[in-house]
């Protein structure tokens, strides 16, 4: 492999105009540049990306705290956060906490240590007052860590209206909410909507408050067996995906039918609700555009190319399935 020295001598140059040139670090004329890069091309030279970002003092990295990838949501959230950062020449350093605060620390502790550019987290697991001693780029989605640390996230409040509004249209009397609700999270928007809107208008909701970091199938699957045992009369079901399939699972084991006996709402619409029958109702997140704008808040501070506001709340949508009684159709409904 050729040298930068090398390059300099086949361009006629010295070694630092060569390195200006390459890394875009000082003035070189249009004509000089034109001789750099055609001896590079000639010599197949290839620039030192560590040596170049330590020059920038940046590392091209950013760290993506993720609770479990065992998730659809998150291993979704991460695939799309990845390919952006790709796009825009970051490469992407993963941490999967599971359910350990230790992972996420060290983690964190890599960007006191200048190791990443930035971190996107999307784990609750540690204290927030450990976000927010830190100074330099942190996004958090969903999770609000303070006014410095940009808070990016879905309307969570706008999904549990809408989830009220369809088992209101089924007419259903007495709902099981399966929620998991930590400090400062988003999705307690969802879950207290969704729980005024339904008792104004007289329906029973009950509530099971799961770990908000439990997300293995088993503890879904046994969460489901002892609603059905604990509360057969109940006619409705909304939870997030992996809550609301393991309840349709156990619903059509009980022998009900799935509308007629009883709705069942999920929430994120990740592809599990599709692989199902009948396909799951859902809240569907955009998690193609939570990744896109995450990424793009996180490197706006990175590069400091902007101010970016403290709160962005994007959109969510029905995924229309076979699950809910009677559902409507309208501008939040996609097929």
């Amino acid at each position: 492999m050729a040298s930068i020295r090398e390059v300099a001598q086949e361009a006629g140059v010295g070694v630092g105009t060569v390195s200006r040139a390459l890394n875009g670090s000082g003035y070189v004329s249009s004509e000089t540049r034109k001789k750099i890069e055609k001896a590079a091309r000639k010599l197949n030279y290839t620039p030192n990306e560590l040596a170049r970002n330590l020059y920038h003092n940046k590392t091209g990295i950013v760290g993506v705290i993720v609770p479990d990838l065992n998730h659809p949501f998150f291993a979704s959230l991460v695939k799309y956060i990845e390919m952006e950062l790709y796009e825009q020449g970051y490469k992407t350093m993963i941490c999967n906490t599971v359910g350990i605060s230790r992972r996420e620390q060290e983690y964190l502790d890599m960007l006191e240590r200048n190791m990443v550019d930035g971190i996107i987290t999307a784990s609750h697991g540690l204290e927030v007052e450990e976000y927010r001693k830190q100074v330099k780029p942190i996004v958090s989605i969903d999770r609000d860590l303070g006014p410095r640390i940009p808070l990016i996230g879905c309307d969570h409040g706008k999904g549990g209206e809408l989830a009220a509004e369809l088992m209101l249209q089924a007419g259903r009397r007495k709902i099981y909410l399966v929620s998991g609700i930590s400090p400062n999270v988003m999705a307690n928007d969802r879950y207290s909507t969704f729980t005024r809107r339904m008792e104004a208008q007289g329906v029973t909701v009950l509530n099971e408050i799961m770990e908000w970091n439990m997300f293995h199938w088993d503890a879904h699957y046994k969460m489901a067996e002892e609603i059905f045992r604990n509360h057969p009369d109940i006619d409705g079901i909304f939870g997030g995906d992996l809550a609301a399939i393991a309840c349709l699972h156990m619903a059509q084991r009980k022998g009900l039918r799935v509308p007629e006996d009883i709705s069942i709402i999920g929430f994120d619409a990740t592809t599990p609700s599709n692989m199902v029958y009948p396909r799951l109702t859902a809240i569907r997140q955009n998690v193609e555009l939570l990744a896109e704008v995450s990424v793009n808040t996180l490197l706006d501070l990175v590069e400091q190319r902007k101010n970016v506001p403290h709160r962005l709340i994007l959109d969510v949508e029905i995924q229309s399935g076979g699950t809910v009684l009677g559902e409507f159709f309208g501008k939040n409904i996609k097929n």
